[in-house]
C-alpha cells in the first residue's frame, strides 16, 4: 500500500482533525484514510452507474411510445 505525507498543516487544525476522529470512535489514521478514499472515488462512474440502474428499473412502467408517435404521423388527421 503507498503511504501519503502531508507537511504543513496548522497546529489548530491538526488538533481538531483529531478530536473529530475521536469522537467518531476512529483513529487520526483511519480518518485521514477514509478522508482520501472518499476524495478519490470517480463520482461520474458511480452517479452514471446509478442513472443506469434507475434506467432499468423503469422501463417496464415506460412503454415505447414508437407506435403512437407513428401512428400520430401517418393518420390522416383530417388534412387533405
Amino acid at each position: 500500500m503507498a503511504q501519503m505525507l502531508v507537511r504543513n498543516i496548522e497546529d489548530d487544525v491538526a488538533a481538531r482533525f483529531k478530536q473529530r476522529a475521536r469522537s467518531e470512535g476512529k483513529s487520526t489514521e483511519q480518518a485521514l484514510r477514509d478522508l482520501v478514499a472518499d476524495y478519490a472515488r470517480d463520482r461520474k462512474a458511480e452517479a452514471l452507474a446509478r442513472l443506469q440502474e434507475l434506467r432499468a428499473r423503469m422501463e417496464p412502467a415506460m412503454p415505447d411510445p414508437t407506435p403512437w408517435i407513428r401512428e400520430d404521423r401517418d393518420g390522416d388527421h383530417g388534412r387533405r
